[in-house]
C-alpha cells in the first residue's frame, strides 16, 4: 500500500485525468459556451487553496454565479446571484470539471480531502492538519459520507481517517460512491455556507467559550 500511495496513485491521477480531459473536451467546450452566455465572463472561477504540505495553488472551477450588483455597485448576496443553471452545475458537479487540469499537473488528486479556504489554515487542530500531507482531491471520503451536510468536526475527521488508510480498494470504493452521489444529488447543498457554516467563525466561537 505504501507503493500505491507514493507512486501508483499519482500515475493513476495522470492517466485518468488526462484521458478524461480528452474524452470530455466536447462537454467542457459546450459548458464554456453556456457559462459565458448565461453567467458571463470570466468563465472560470479561480481561488487560492492550500494543497500538499499547505502549498498554495489556484483551484479552477466553472463559475456558477452572475456578477449582478445593487444600485450602489456592490455585488448582490450569493443566493441572489446563483441562477438555476448555476444550481444545476453545482448539483451535477459539472462545475468541478476544470479541476481535472489541477489533477493532471499535480496540484490535486482524484481522491483526497477537498481543498478548503486558505483562511481556515490557522483553525485546524494538529490532528486535522494531517489532511495536508496528501494532495487534495476532486472527491473524498467526506464527500461520499454526507458531503456539505456533515458537521465540520465529522468532515475533518473523515479526512484524517482517509489519510491514515490510503489503499487502492479504498479509493475505488470512493469513486463508486461518488458516482452514486452524482446520480442522486439530493445530499448536495446549493449554498455550502448554509449547510456547513464557516469553519473560522465556528472555531473562534468555540475558543471564546473556553
Amino acid at each position: 500500500m505504501a507503493i500505491y500511495r507514493r507512486f501508483v496513485k499519482r500515475l493513476f491521477d495522470i492517466l485518468i485525468s488526462g484521458t478524461a480531459l480528452i474524452i470530455l473536451s466536447p462537454v467542457i467546450l459546450i459548458l464554456v459556451l453556456l457559462v459565458r452566455t448565461k453567467l458571463g465572463s470570466p468563465v472560470l472561477f479561480r481561488q487560492e487553496r492550500p494543497g500538499l504540505h499547505e502549498k498554495i495553488f489556484t483551484l479552477k472551477k466553472f463559475r456558477t454565479m452572475t456578477d449582478q450588483k445593487d444600485t450602489q455597485g456592490n455585488l448582490l448576496p450569493d443566493a441572489q446571484r446563483l441562477t438555476p443553471f448555476g444550481k444545476f452545475l453545482r448539483r451535477s458537479s459539472l462545475d468541478e470539471l476544470p479541476e481535472l487540469w489541477n489533477i493532471f499537473i499535480g496540484e490535486m488528486s482524484l481522491i483526497g480531502p477537498r481543498p478548503l479556504l486558505v483562511s481556515y489554515l490557522p483553525y485546524y487542530t494538529e490532528e486535522e492538519r494531517v489532511r495536508h500531507s496528501v494532495r487534495p482531491g476532486l472527491t473524498g471520503l467526506a464527500q461520499v459520507s454526507g458531503r456539505n451536510f456533515l458537521a465540520w468536526d465529522k468532515r475533518l475527521a473523515k479526512d484524517v481517517e482517509y489519510v491514515s488508510n490510503i489503499t487502492f480498494w479504498g479509493d475505488l470504493r470512493i469513486v463508486l460512491r461518488t458516482i452514486q452521489v452524482a446520480i442522486h444529488p439530493e445530499h448536495v447543498a446549493d449554498d455550502t455556507n448554509q449547510s456547513e457554516g464557516n469553519l473560522a467563525e465556528i472555531r473562534k466561537a468555540e475558543n471564546n467559550q473556553r
